[in-house]
């Protein structure tokens, strides 16, 4: 990771002279515990930085003018200083990462990994799985969300209207994300606004519960969404075959059920009309009927592993993390 010492210069001197924009503005924050209590001139320093420490990107972007992609630091409503990467240039901007979700091994059916559904096994007596997408646990981080799930607090924190959704390959270095994604969308409807404003919310309005509801019944939002990159057929046909009658491209999909009633969290890229969800959204609970369908990418592996035939998904997408941003 790349530190920056020039915090102080930035701080000291402005933004003229140390050019923090130009370098993506990574500021280092470590030992701020003994740097900001040390003496009153390091404490009115601690003042000066909060000032440039917003609550998400957007913040960042319209108050200090930070224009450039790459990893910042945000503050919490309730004081957390944390780090995370912010996309400045995509429709005008100041999109917060606040989570991805990485299927690290398909074959293992809710095991260590599958931090999105369960990672105790496929258990009837444990039906709501990890409780990550209504919960607020944090975990991994942000340079690393192409290589490991990553949720930090502004999942739950961040007050949002809309959502942007990036598919970038697995392992891809962060300087590389954008150029490298196979899919890029961004919502802007503010149907955050009426959902709570963040996804932890539209959880608590649309509980992942096993036998919760039925399929096409009890579904949540379904959203129109803006390519940045890809267009709606060509997403809709990262799925398998045998899926394409039963989703509309175009939009992103929130809590839906399939025929045994296990919720799936988000569909990307589509609208669901049909019930067999699990071939083509990802994460939910924490118990799935038949086993082989338990874990983040479901049952993308149905008729093979990457083999886009049948049931199963293309191996650029299944190979590819799903990184959410806020604004």
């Amino acid at each position: 990771m790349f530190y920056q010492i020039s915090i102080l210069c930035f701080l000291i001197f402005g933004a003229n002279t140390c050019d923090a924009r130009a370098v993506g503005a990574v500021y280092l924050l470590t030992d701020i515990g003994d740097m900001f209590s040390s003496n009153n001139n390091f404490q009115a320093m601690g003042r000066e930085k909060d000032k440039l420490i917003g609550k998400s990107c957007k913040e960042l972007k319209e108050k200090h003018g930070f224009d450039k992609d790459g990893l910042y630091y945000l503050k919490s409503s309730t004081g957390v200083i944390y780090e995370t990467f912010c996309d400045m240039t995509t429709d005008g901007g100041g999109w917060t990462l606040v989570a991805s979700i990485h299927e690290n091994n398909i074959n293992g059916k809710c095991t260590l990994g599958d931090r999105w559904t369960s990672q105790q096994g496929n258990l009837e007596n444990f039906p709501h799985g990890e409780r990550n997408w209504a919960n607020r646990v944090i975990f991994g981080s942000a340079e690393g969300a192409t290589g490991d799930d990553y949720k930090n607090v502004g999942y739950y924190d961040i007050k949002a209207l809309d959502v942007s959704v990036w598919h970038v390959p697995n392992d891809a270095a962060m300087e590389h994300w954008k150029a490298s994604a196979i899919i890029r969308y961004h919502t802007n409807s503010a149907f955050l606004s009426l959902n709570g404003g963040n996804l932890y919310e539209l959880f608590q309005r649309y509980p992942l519960k096993y036998k919760g509801g039925t399929c096409q019944t009890d579904n949540g939002p379904s959203v129109p969404i803006v390519f940045d990159f890809g267009d709606a057929k060509s997403t809709k046909e990262m799925y398998g075959p045998s899926t394409y009658g039963e989703t509309e491209p175009g939009y992103v999909s929130f809590r839906v059920f399939n025929y045994e009633q296990t919720p799936m969290a988000v569909c990307s890229g589509v609208k669901v009309i049909g019930c067999n969800s699990e071939h083509y959204c990802f994460g939910g609970g924490g118990y799935f009927n038949p086993a082989r369908q338990c874990g983040d990418f479901a049952s993308w592996d149905w008729d093979g592993y990457g083999t886009h035939t049948g049931w199963s998904a293309s191996q650029k997408i299944t190979e590819s993390a799903v990184l959410m941003f806020y604004r």
